[in-house]
């Protein structure tokens, strides 16, 4: 490696800037000197007018190599060492002889080479100091020397060089000292800074990859902050500067109730723009501006975390029914169908009907089950509503035994379904009959409503009766497996219903309460 390649390693950026304002400074002096002497020979004692020419040869020559000099740290960015070598030697020179043109260190100049000679000591980082030093006071001692051969010998003169030459030294040894802390200090906030910036990429990194989203809010609900999986929950535009309140009214009032309160506890909101639901957590982060620390957790994304272990459970349940719990049902139900061709009386036929009507019930929970184990096996299609829909109702109300008029069917927008065809059969179906076990059975009384959702790639399908509708306690039951109301049913209905609409990229939901039901699909316009 060459020499000014370690010259431009060793000195850093910052240390060439030292460098330029070491020399601005000399160049300051200089021009200082020069204006003087052109200008005002008389106004500083140290300048004669009888030597007003030397002064001034002197002072431009000393202009000349400090401008010179200031040019070099800038443009010429090698050889550092040598560069402020050359600087502190020229100064040495050029303030001895205005010492001596000046009649001595009496004149006061002689403090000028105590500055030069701290500058380069913090410039230098303490390298060459002491050389310099040494260079300073033998050319004060020199001067001193030619002054008392051409003069007479004076000891006061002599004892004042003696003491500016220790000056020199302990000038020199207090900036290496000082330049020692200085490098130290450097070196420990190089380090920390690097630290820091490693840990602020890794934190970095941490945050763009997290499945939750973190928000940092200010104090007015402010977000100032985001990492990219919060962007998307709340469907950020810019990322940070926007009101919480624009992105979810519910999040901006559980973000100011917490202000209030100040308590650990989780709250779930909805985000209008895509009907998200989330989990929150609010903390603050210490920070001088009393910033706020906002997790969202993607309740759908905990759900199927959850609907995955299920799935494992159920298919280990489906497998153990398949095996252990159909074949003997239907050698049961095989069994009650021959004993039912004997007469016996009505007792026996009572206790025989009640065997064969469980053992038929049970057959269904079987069947709802096992089909249930097979929900993940989807085949998605666009499905023409327009077409399917009549057809589907068409064929229920024939197997039911029930007339036409009493479902309603009504169609706007795209009214297409991204969905597995068996499986929105047995969806439809499933709503239907709930639908239809509810209603006052008239006509219209039950409505199937498609329009198209608050999104452009979004359907609903809602499934409306005219009955009593569904009792406050029993809106967060209802899709819970084998809960129902009526003696006779599974409670598997509406759980299959929503576990295949999950399947398949959509949500089922009861929407507003009051009298009547209405459960509405949320699904895809289009393919994928």
């Amino acid at each position: 490696m060459s020499t000014a390649a370690l010259s431009v390693e060793r000195f850093s950026e910052a240390h060439w800037k030292s460098l330029r304002y070491f020399n601005l400074y000399r160049f300051a002096v200089a021009t200082l000197l020069f204006f003087s002497v052109l200008l005002y020979p008389s106004v500083f004692p140290v300048l004669s007018p009888h030597q007003g020419l030397q002064h001034l040869v002197l002072a431009s020559l000393y202009l000349l190599s400090t401008l010179l000099a200031l040019v070099l740290a800038v443009r010429f960015r090698q050889h550092s060492s040598a560069q402020l070598t050359t600087s502190v030697m020229v100064d040495v020179v050029v303030m001895t002889l205005l010492i001596h043109v000046a009649g001595g260190l009496g004149g006061g100049l002689g403090s000028m080479l105590l500055v030069t000679l701290a500058g380069a000591g913090l410039v230098g980082e303490g390298r060459l100091v002491l050389f310099y030093a040494a260079m300073a006071t033998l050319s004060v001692l020199f001067e001193q020397s030619y002054r008392a051969v051409q003069n007479d010998f004076d000891g006061a003169a002599f004892f004042h060089a003696g003491v500016f030459s220790a000056g020199f030294f302990a000038v020199a040894v207090s900036a290496r000292l000082l330049a020692r802390r200085v490098i130290a200090n450097e070196a420990l906030a190089k380090q920390r800074g690097t630290d820091l910036n490693n840990q602020t990429l890794i934190s970095q990194r941490v945050l763009e990859e997290m499945q939750d989203g973190v928000l940092v809010l200010s104090h007015d609900g402010r977000i100032r902050q985001s990492n990219p999986r919060a962007r998307q929950l709340l469907r950020l535009n810019g990322g940070s500067k926007a009101l919480l309140g624009d992105c979810s009214p519910e999040l901006a009032r559980a973000f100011f109730a917490w202000c209030r309160e100040a308590n650990d506890a989780a709250v779930q909101v909805r985000v209008p723009v895509n009907a998200m639901q989330l989990q929150v957590r609010f903390t603050r982060t210490g920070s001088t501006e009393n910033d706020v620390l906002g997790f969202l957790e993607d309740m759908g994304r905990l759900q199927e975390r959850a609907q995955q272990m299920k799935l494992a459970a159920l298919g280990r349940l489906t497998a153990s029914i398949a095996h252990e719990i159909r074949n003997p049902l239907s050698a049961i139900s095989h069994a009650g169908e021959l004993l039912r061709e004997e007469l016996r009386g009505q007792l026996y036929d009572r206790l025989l009907r009640i065997v064969l009507d469980n053992s038929q019930r049970l057959e269904r929970i079987v069947s709802d089950v096992l089909e249930l184990g097979r929900r993940d096996r989807s085949y998605r299609e666009l499905i023409n509503l327009r077409e399917a829909l009549p057809a589907s109702v068409e064929e229920y109300l024939v197997k039911e035994q029930l007339p036409g008029e009493v479902v309603c069917l009504e169609f706007s927008g795209m009214a297409t379904l991204f969905f597995d065809r068996s499986h929105f059969h047995q969806v439809l179906w499933n709503l239907l009959g709930n639908a239809l076990r509810h209603s006052q059975g008239a006509v219209g009384s039950v409505r199937v409503l498609v329009c198209d959702g608050l999104l452009a790639d979004q359907v609903e399908l809602h499934v409306i009766d005219d009955g009593e509708g569904v009792d406050d306690d029993c809106r967060e039951q209802i899709f819970e497996p084998f809960f129902t109301t009526r003696p006779h049913g599974t409670g598997l209905g509406l759980y299959i219903a929503r576990e295949l609409c999950e399947a398949n990229g959509a949500q089922l939901d009861l929407q507003r309460p009051g009298p009547g039901a209405d459960f509405r699909l949320l699904g895809r316009a289009v393919g994928c």
